[in-house]
């Protein structure tokens, strides 16, 4: 974890875990990988939701990245890319989390541990054309917080925090993530009560 100029604790590079009474139907059960936290506020990725209807060949075409007649066989590791539901904001911009091996200059945010964030239409080309950064998972949207507002659904119970690793972040087994994240802290879904201040 990282401190500001005024020696607070940067989540960012986190996982935020939702509680089991979370209030927020969209944030239900929901992991979330923390991009940037200051004191203006934090932005995150959801990583365990998957976008409803919309695979990635259809997004390509969508944005015209692939022509639509074209049948396209997408070379390894994009056959395999899912799109997610990154979170509630901006849900029709595309943002991708990846591996540090791939960037772009003035486009690409390193975050924590080797992992990135792109939003720009050229990351989504590389992958397609089989260039792109050997791990990715592209969300629509993200989930954001204003000034104090993260610090105090966490002070309310409504999330958990933890450490993030790339299996998390980016392995396709997303109905796991939830309970895996919790175990990595050494929590059982059981042992979460829903009083503030104790788990």
């Amino acid at each position: 974890m990282k401190s500001d100029d005024l020696g607070r604790t940067s989540l960012a590079g986190q996982l935020l875990i939702a509680m089991p009474q979370m209030a927020d139907e969209r944030f239900a059960h929901s992991v979330i990988y923390l991009c940037a936290h200051s004191a203006e506020g934090a932005m995150g990725i959801i990583v365990n939701q998957r976008a409803p209807s919309l695979s990635f060949p259809e997004l390509l075409r969508q944005l015209d990245i692939i022509p639509d007649d074209e049948s396209i066989r997408l070379p390894a590791p994009a056959d395999r890319m899912q799109v997610h539901r990154g979170g509630p904001v901006e849900s029709g911009r595309g943002f991708v989390l990846h591996s540090h091996d791939f960037v772009i200059a003035n486009s690409t945010m390193p975050v924590q541990d080797g992992i990135c964030l792109t939003a720009t239409l050229d990351i989504l080309r590389a992958i397609a054309e089989g260039r792109g950064p050997s791990q990715a998972m592209l969300a629509l949207g993200y989930a954001g917080w204003g000034a104090g507002q993260l610090e105090a659904e966490i002070q309310e119970n409504g999330w958990i925090t933890g450490p993030a690793d790339e299996a998390i972040v980016f392995d396709a087994a997303l109905d796991s993530k939830w309970d895996r994240a919790l175990a990595k802290i050494g929590i059982a879904p059981g042992m979460l009560s829903s009083e503030a201040g104790h788990a």
